[in-house]
């Protein structure tokens, strides 16, 4: 994949994924930018598999759920962007089984958005009036 290519998926992942924050909690923070973007990155390699598709929802789901683990670790905890520690099954404030639950849907609307958005990157463009397509 070219870098330029993966640049833009990840720009979009992020900004999917603050946006949906932003609409949630009324506020993010840049590392759900970072966290979002590789989300975005590895639920695409995700969805290109040959993998029933419960095997791909329960996949972005963990993915989605590992990230925010990793990410919780190396910067929640001193920027105290998400806390579940009120969550029953929590561990160690960072992840919960309602929130990842709650991947399984953003995962599969994540694998939806990255399959337009790679479509359209590799669109190429028309120009009727010198003759077709650009090859």
């Amino acid at each position: 994949m070219k870098w330029g290519k993966q640049m833009t998926l990840f720009t979009v992942g992020g900004s999917a994924y603050v946006a949906l924050e932003l609409l949630y909690r009324g506020r993010s923070h840049i590392s759900m930018f970072g966290a979002g973007g590789l989300c975005f990155l590895l639920i695409g390699a995700l969805r290109k598999k040959r993998l029933p598709a419960l095997a791909k929802l329960a996949g972005g789901a963990a993915i989605i759920t590992g990230v925010e683990l990793v990410t919780g670790l190396l910067c929640n905890r001193d920027f105290s962007v998400w806390d579940y520690r009120g969550q029953p099954g929590n561990f160690l404030g960072q992840i919960c089984p309602l929130f990842a639950a709650v991947w399984i849907p953003v995962g599969a609307a994540g694998m939806t958005l990255h399959g337009l958005t790679e479509a359209l990157l590799d669109r190429k463009p028309e120009y009727p009036a010198i003759g077709g397509k650009v090859r």
